[in-house]
């Protein structure tokens, strides 16, 4: 049976048979062959390199990872795989790209990105959402993909690209005909803050924006039971986490096709938070929180629960919402904003505007900048519309490109015009402390309602609550000082992993691999292959992976 660069399978799983030999019988069958000596002549030349060339497992491996906290979380729980199977996470000799499909020049940096590893003859590897959604695409054409929902094989296709085979997984995953979330949340990874948890509680969405390409690799609504997340949230403390961040492509959705809901989760998640441990939530779309706002406003409200939340608009004409299939209207996004801010004191309303799409006209875009001059966002993501191949949008009637440009411009004056935190000059607040600012002069905390406070660069503040006095307020930050005779509170129930330790290395898996590798805990024997596995590579052969 031959296949081709170009053949994709849809789930891997689908090509063992009942009648294949089990791992086990396999293995009795091998004890009774003799393996045959070859001949000298036949040896070839390339046999002469270094043992370790060859040998999956024993390589370098430079990821990279663009786009939103989910395709991070993804990104983490690749890294810790492959560390935990032996491969040292550094450069390189083999790229593991990890894409985001949203805008033009995220999918061009993932292009460029892919020529330079090809320029510099490196091994390349690929995942995210670009492969995901068009996998056919010439500059892919023999790369090896990992699906979205494959990434708990990375390690077998990163071994197989290592010695020279391309190979793609971009099935889904399923359990009874029913989609699931994607892989286990009790894989290994790699966080990039030790502090900081990335949990993905479900995939997909069930929406349909014309614009949008995600939904053509995420796909439909996916979401994970509430146990496997509460169990994650619970097992990331116990490693010294001191912040849980939520994530999907839209968590207002969440449990809509298992029969819960998110306020539901949440209730369940705030037991496991330590004190003066934070949540905070991802992205939700309008229509989905407009049903929990009772809930949600008592929940961000809650003292572990940061009172954020993210919830894109994209524009205020109601004309341009029913192009973009959006499913609200301005008046839904108004009341959901209206409410969170009077039932929840503080709270910070982030959202998203897109400047230029298809159709629209001045007086929708006037519609926009007055709904900003109203609610003066203090995080506001403005976009230029690119139209992404495949997606209704791209065929549209376009805006000229002078338009969006200029309209951008307009939108981007508009939100720098106004400072947001003036007011908060001599406040004494609590901050949670997670990051260093990107000069490195500063470490960043959170205030309750997730704004950012520059504190002075001390290690015993590091992955605390303290407390601080603001003496400077800028466009999108604070500056703190800390109070005198006030102790830093250490929320973290554990000492935090080091960084570039791998998560989810306590226990023990009974399936093992021939590269154990050790870490500080134990011996670990990770690599979990559910059944022997056939893969369709480039040169027409198939390789057998077992347990």
């Amino acid at each position: 049976m031959a296949s081709t660069c170009d053949s994709l399978i849809e789930d891997i799983e689908d090509m063992v048979s009942f009648s294949d030999p089990t791992p086990q019988e396999r293995q009795s069958i091998r004890k009774s062959i003799i393996p045959r000596s070859r001949k000298k002549k036949e040896l070839m030349c390339n046999e002469e390199l270094q043992a370790d060339s060859l040998i999956p497992g024993t390589q370098k491996i430079w990821m990279k990872t663009w786009g939103c906290s989910h395709n991070s979380s993804d990104g983490e729980y690749m890294a810790g795989q492959l560390a935990a199977s032996g491969y040292k996470m550094t450069e390189a000799d083999l790229w593991l790209l990890n894409s985001c499909t949203v805008k033009n020049p995220a999918e061009d940096h993932f292009r460029n990105s892919i020529k330079k590893a090809q320029e510099q003859e490196k091994k390349v590897v690929v995942a995210g959402c670009v492969p995901q959604a068009q996998p056919r695409m010439d500059y892919l054409k023999g790369l090896s993909i990992i699906g979205v929902q494959q990434i708990d094989r990375v390690v077998e296709v990163v071994d197989e690209a290592v010695k020279g085979h391309s190979v793609r997984l971009l099935g889904q995953k399923k359990d009874g005909g029913r989609r699931l979330g994607g892989a286990r949340l009790d894989l290994p990874k790699i966080r990039r803050n030790p502090l900081i948890e990335i949990i993905s509680i479900n995939t997909g969405c069930l929406n349909a924006c014309t614009y949008c390409k995600t939904k053509h690799a995420r796909g439909d609504l996916a979401s994970y039971p509430i146990e496997e997340l509460v169990e994650r949230a619970r097992q990331s403390f116990q490693e010294g986490v001191c912040e849980i961040w939520l994530t999907s492509e839209d968590t207002g959705a969440y449990g809509r096709d298992i029969g819960t809901d998110l306020p539901t989760l949440l209730w369940r998640l705030v037991e496991e938070i330590p004190e003066g441990a934070m949540l905070r939530l991802g992205m939700t779309n309008p229509p989905y929180i407009l049903e929990h706002l009772e809930e949600m406003a008592k929940i961000l409200n809650h003292p572990r629960v940061y009172a954020f939340l993210h919830v894109p608009v994209q524009s205020a004409s109601d004309s341009v919402l029913m192009d973009m299939k959006r499913e609200y209207c301005i008046d839904d996004f108004k009341r959901v904003v209206d409410f969170l801010k009077e039932r929840v004191p503080g709270v910070t309303i982030a959202t998203d505007i897109i400047c230029g799409f298809p159709g629209e006209t001045e007086e929708d875009f006037q519609e926009t900048i007055d709904l900003v001059k109203c609610y003066r966002f203090p995080s506001l993501f403005i976009n230029q519309f690119y139209p992404r191949p495949g997606t209704p949008a791209a065929k549209m009637e376009q805006v000229p490109a002078h338009v969006k440009k200029q309209r951008t411009k307009e939108l981007s004056q508009l939100f720098h015009s106004y400072n947001p935190y003036d007011h908060k000059v001599g406040e004494r607040q609590h901050v949670l402390v997670t990051e260093e600012s990107f000069d490195a002069q500063y470490y960043v905390s959170h205030n309750k309602f997730y704004e950012q406070v520059l504190v002075p660069k001390r290690a015993e503040f590091k992955g605390k609550m303290i407390e601080v006095d603001i003496y400077e307020a800028g466009k999108h930050f604070m500056r703190g000082q800390p109070v005198e005779d006030s102790k830093p509170f250490t929320p973290s129930i554990a000492a935090p992993l080091q960084k570039g330790e791998v998560s989810g290395l306590m226990q023990v898996n009974t399936h093992t691999h021939t590269h154990a590798h050790m870490y500080p805990y134990q011996m670990i024997q990770y690599r979990t292959y559910p059944a022997p596995v056939k893969l369709s590579l480039c040169n027409s052969n198939f390789v057998w992976l077992a347990n």
